[in-house]
């Protein structure tokens, strides 16, 4: 298998089937054809879990956006256990841990530098395809696909119809000051310096329910003052770039398999998002346990439904 191929496009819905024909004509007829919707970090993990850890299959990365142009672009990028009200915390301690020990192979790694923030690249040793497009609803996958794995973030509201997860405004700046080799973090976690392998990241902003991806230029100057009252020497930064990510918060992520049924046709849907600022933390583990969904949807699609005796 060779590295992922990156597709741009634009073409609807009925158009699957040119698509289907040119990126499935060479895959043998027992191969299941697996879609993941979102390209963040979250979206991203999982492709590479289900490529790991389900045989046969094909793995196909839908987004809108790719990097540098997703959320996970914006975050600092800093493994912090968060809470999830909803996930009972032997989970997330479970999913933690394994990000950990996922994320800290890499440190230990002759690819570390190469890898700074960004822990999963976007080149799949194992093959796969990246295609840029909006998908609008999940059906439009069907029949080119046999499963799809929903990591689309905020985008659930249509996707999902979910109406729990909402957006928590995120604003930092970007900047350049070399000389900060260590991280600074208030008790609140709401000022922090993360120094990182091209610049520094200065936050933040937390506004639940503000969908705006504008700076603001109000919000720069409070992120820059609190930043500097915590090190001075970040008066003399330079090269300072504004960025906003807005954060799919849920009261718990969302891991679960949904068999959608529509004019006697069923598509296996498994849904992993709503990880909110704690991607970074936990999104390894959770990606893990997104695989063993799907292999186990997989696994159904392969079992022979039995005939009833007469």
């Amino acid at each position: 298998t060779g590295p992922a191929r990156h597709c741009k496009t634009s073409f609807g819905a009925r158009d699957f089937g040119g698509f289907q024909d040119c990126f499935f004509r060479d895959r043998p007829m027992d191969t299941a054809r697996i879609a993941v919707v979102g390209a963040g970090v979250v979206g991203l993990s999982t492709a590479v879990c289900i490529s790991k850890l389900v045989p046969q299959c094909s793995v196909t990365i839908i987004s809108d956006k790719f990097t540098p142009d997703t959320t996970s672009d914006v975050a600092a990028g800093m493994l912090i256990p968060h809470t999830y009200p909803d996930t009972p915390i032997h989970t997330q301690k479970q999913w933690f841990r394994e990000t950990f020990n996922h994320l800290f192979a890499i440190a230990n790694s002759a690819e570390a530098g190469d890898a700074g923030v960004h822990l999963v690249s976007g080149i799949k040793g194992s093959g796969g395809w990246m295609l840029t497009r909006r998908i609008d609803d999940l059906w439009e996958l069907y029949p080119s696909f046999d499963i799809v794995v929903n990591c689309s973030g905020l985008g659930s509201r249509q996707l999902a119809g979910d109406s729990k997860i909402f957006p928590v405004r995120g604003q930092v700046l970007q900047v350049q000051a070399p000389w900060v080799e260590h991280f600074i973090r208030d008790g609140s976690g709401l000022t922090y310096i993360y120094p990182g392998t091209s610049h520094v990241t200065l936050g933040g902003t937390r506004q639940k329910g503000d969908w705006n991806l504008s700076p603001d230029a109000e919000n720069s100057r409070e992120i820059l003052s609190r930043c500097c009252a915590l090190e001075p020497s970040l008066h003399g930064a330079c090269n300072i770039r504004e960025k906003v990510g807005l954060r799919p918060y849920r009261p718990g992520v969302r891991l679960q398999t949904e068999l959608l049924a529509r004019d006697g046709r069923r598509l296996p849907v498994v849904h992993h998002y709503g990880h909110g600022s704690g991607g970074i933390s936990v999104h390894w583990g959770t990606a893990l346990e997104a695989a063993r969904l799907v292999s186990e949807c997989v696994h159904a699609l392969r079992t022979p439904i039995p005939k009833s005796k007469l």
